[in-house]
C-alpha cells in the first residue's frame, strides 16, 4: 500500500509521535512500513486508540504506564511486545533494576515460567541496546 493511499487523522498523527518517542522510529517504521492493504486498519487501530486516546490521556505518565504495560504484556505472553516495551520503559525513565524488579513481581503473580521469559527478553533488549550504543 502506498503511504499516499493511506488515511491518516490528527488522532493517528498525535499518536505516531507518542509512539515514536516511546518505541523509537525505527521500530515504528519497520511496523507502518510493513503493512499492507490488509493490516493497515490495525496500525490505524493501534496509533490512534493505544497510542493517542490511552497514552495521551493526562491521567498517568508515561513511566506509569509503562510499568502497567510489561505486567500485563507479560501476563498475555506477548514476547515480541514485551521485549519492544522494555526498551520503552527505559525510554520512559525506568531503570534495569526498577525493570528486574517489575520481573520479579511478574514472576510471583504471573508465573515463574512468565517471568523467565521476561527476563530473557529483557536481557536481549538491553544486549541490543548495549550493542547500538543507544
Amino acid at each position: 500500500m502506498t503511504a499516499d493511499a493511506r488515511e491518516r487523522s490528527d488522532r493517528f498523527d498525535r499518536g505516531l509521535e507518542t509512539r515514536r518517542a516511546v518505541l523509537g522510529d525505527a521500530y515504528v517504521d519497520k511496523a507502518l512500513d510493513a503493512a499492507d492493504d490488509f493490516s493497515w486498519p490495525m496500525q490505524q487501530l493501534t496509533t490512534e486508540y493505544c497510542w493517542d486516546a490511552i497514552w495521551n490521556r493526562p491521567g498517568l505518565d508515561r513511566r506509569s504506564r509503562s510499568i502497567l504495560n510489561l505486567g500485563m504484556i507479560a501476563a498475555l505472553n506477548r514476547p515480541h511486545e514485551l521485549k519492544a516495551h522494555v526498551r520503552g520503559a527505559l525510554t520512559n525513565g525506568l531503570s534495569r533494576e526498577e525493570i528486574r524488579e517489575i520481573l520479579l513481581q511478574i514472576a510471583v503473580y504471573v508465573g515463574i515460567p512468565a517471568g523467565v521469559d521476561s527476563f530473557r527478553l529483557a536481557r536481549e533488549a538491553f544486549a541490543e541496546i548495549d550493542a547500538a550504543g543507544d
